[in-house]
């Protein structure tokens, strides 16, 4: 009896020690970090998915909390430099997380009219942004307190507005961009731009994929690639903004998210002269299709994957480019081949085309950067852009030219 007694008393210490070091061993991977709870640098807060976000929609008001009690000693705070569609756009994404929200604006009267009525009073004026949005003029009252910091500036405006701004951006701060095309200055990507105005130590990560700014915000599906040299900060930000509609996918390739946002935009302007004209869907889908084997070649060239090149930043950004409803540079080249003038299209936009003066940098920067013979044969809708722009040929010379071309295999660097 004694020895059944000491037996039963053994197998309960044995088990007491057991839970504990389970509970001990839980408590420990509880603080590891994953791609649903990670911790925030410089912050330690945490963005956790809340488990309502499937059932309900938008509500969201815990996605900075940990998945303790513990409330996280500061909370993330986003700021978007630029109050543009695609601004307005990141904006309502990021805040639909939960996350305060400040956009940084030009004028005191849109940032009060936003301020007030959670509406912008000339862009997407429908649209009515959430209510953590919060718009302002001051630069170092948007950018003091900013965990991240989103740049939504066209690329021909970003350096004078980067010089104006980089005193009040707080040192180690990462900054997504949101531009895509080729300055015409220095020929040079964003990434370029911003190592250049911002320094070298601190870590960036750019945005691409066919993602018009008005679905964004109606809260249509949308799926986009971010990029960075610093991996954790590209599936950080893809924490902090995906969503039950915003699928976002990362990357490495820096330079292919690069080359397919800016060039897609240049074959956007081809194939709406290639509609203006009226020459049909076979003509189009050939046009686009070579431009993005052009695309391909220069990415290639410069550095790129072939599988970003092919992805949602190359071709499935051209694809929306060119064929969708809402975009600019589609609309541009449509003027153009109805018989406008460059001068004329720009001075009615209120919007910026970023292919425009990307297709006349883009020419210069594969004269400059591409070593071979014959380049205008390499990459003839990009060259043929760029003469239309410049007013050196008519839309539908350039894409006769095109039909005229000799009789070659269908890929120029695959002759085996």
């Amino acid at each position: 009896m004694i020895k059944m007694m000491r037996e039963i008393s053994l197998m309960f210490v044995t088990g007491l020690w057991v839970m504990s070091n389970i509970s001990l061993a839980t408590d420990a991977l509880s603080f590891l970090p994953s791609r649903s709870n990670r911790l925030i640098p410089k912050t330690n807060a945490f963005i956790s998915r809340p488990s309502s976000y499937r059932t309900s929609r938008y509500k969201s008001t815990s996605t900075l909390d940990m998945k303790t009690n513990n409330k996280p000693p500061y909370p993330v705070r986003v700021t978007v430099m630029g109050g543009g569609n695609f601004g307005l756009a990141l904006a309502t994404v990021v805040a639909r997380k939960g996350v305060p929200t400040t956009l940084l604006v030009r004028s005191d009267d849109v940032a009060t009219k936003i301020n007030e009525n959670h509406r912008h009073p000339t862009k997407m004026t429908d649209i009515c942004l959430p209510r953590t949005v919060r718009a302002t003029t001051d630069k170092a009252l948007a950018l003091s307190d900013a965990t991240y910091i989103i740049h939504a500036v066209p690329v021909q405006y970003t350096r004078a507005f980067l010089e104006s701004i980089k005193d009040d951006i707080p040192a180690n701060v990462p900054v997504l961009s949101v531009s895509k095309g080729i300055e015409t200055s220095s020929l040079g990507f964003m990434a370029d731009i911003m190592k250049e105005c911002l320094g070298e130590d601190r870590s960036y990560a750019f945005l691409s994929g066919p993602s018009f700014a008005r679905e964004i915000c109606e809260g249509v599906a949308t799926a986009v690639v971010i990029a960075s040299e610093d991996l954790m900060l590209a599936e950080d930000l893809a924490d902090l903004m995906a969503g039950e509609d915003f699928a976002v996918f990362t990357s490495r390739d820096v330079i292919g998210v690069e080359v397919g946002g800016a060039v897609k935009n240049v074959i956007a302007i081809a194939a709406g002269m290639c509609e203006g004209l009226g020459l049909g869907t076979n003509a189009m889908s050939g046009l686009v299709t070579r431009g993005c084997g052009e695309m391909r070649r220069l990415g290639i060239y410069l550095g790129a994957r072939p599988s970003t090149i092919s992805g949602l930043s190359g071709v499935g950004d051209t694809f929306g480019t060119c064929f969708g409803p809402l975009s600019r540079n589609r609309k541009f080249g449509y003027r153009l081949g109805k018989g406008e003038t460059p001068e004329e299209i720009r001075a009615s936009m209120t919007e910026v085309a970023e292919g425009v003066d990307t297709s006349i940098a883009l020419v210069k920067m594969i004269k400059q950067r591409c070593k071979g013979y014959r380049l205008d044969l390499k990459y003839p809708i990009l060259f043929g852009v760029a003469e239309i722009i410049e007013g050196n040929m008519k839309p539908l010379e350039g894409l006769q030219g095109l039909m005229s071309f000799p009789t070659r295999m269908e890929n120029y660097d695959e002759r085996f």
